[in-house]
């Protein structure tokens, strides 16, 4: 990734997620022609939602692209429909696509797929559109429980460290208390 710098990131806070799937509607709403929930229910072909809520164990995981610095989905797309925006995203150019998977042999998490109806490529595009008009994420606004936390990775970074204070005080934990947990967890 030459001259690009990743600048933004998104936090996805499992024990927050409730898996009630607003994410992937909102998603496939934002990625759908009309931008409507009732549009998008009968739009052919259906718009597919690029973010995915797996049920792990009693866990509740939103996946979706990583967006990595160095992302082997660019690396292995024989057409270079797979590559980095501005603001250090992974996008696919649905007009060089040749969907030919490369892209999700490639991917340690198998994100991009092909769309069967359309024969292209699909994966999260971080609602780039919706950035450049100073909204969130279409899957960060849409979720009840704050779970997913989009920005800059100074304020992200600064969110997830307020949110895990907050953990450690609503516990009523001492930093003893803490250690000696941690120690005995690990023994």
């Amino acid at each position: 990734m030459t001259g690009v710098r990743a600048r933004y990131m998104m936090y996805i806070d499992v024990e927050q997620c409730i898996g009630c799937r607003s994410c992937e509607i909102a998603c496939a709403v934002e990625h759908s022609a009309t931008k409507t929930l009732y549009g998008a229910i009968i739009e052919k072909p259906r718009p597919k939602p690029r973010i995915q809520v797996f049920r792990v164990g009693e866990l509740n995981v939103p996946m979706r692209c990583l967006h990595c610095v160095n992302a082997p989905c660019v690396q292995v797309c024989p057409v270079n429909a797979m590559c980095y925006t501005e603001e250090g995203f992974v996008v696919v150019d649905d007009v060089k696509c040749i969907g030919c998977s490369l892209c999700s042999l490639a991917c340690p998490i198998g994100h991009p797929v092909v769309d069967p109806e359309t024969g292209k490529a699909i994966k999260c595009d971080f609602c780039r559109d919706r950035l450049r008009r100073g909204l969130l994420p279409a899957c960060v606004e849409a979720c009840p429980v704050d779970a997913l936390v989009f920005g800059e990775i100074e304020e992200v970074m600064e969110a997830v460290k307020r949110r895990g204070a907050e953990m450690f005080a609503r516990a009523k934990l001492s930093s003893q208390e803490i250690l000696s947990k941690h120690l005995m967890l690990h023994v």
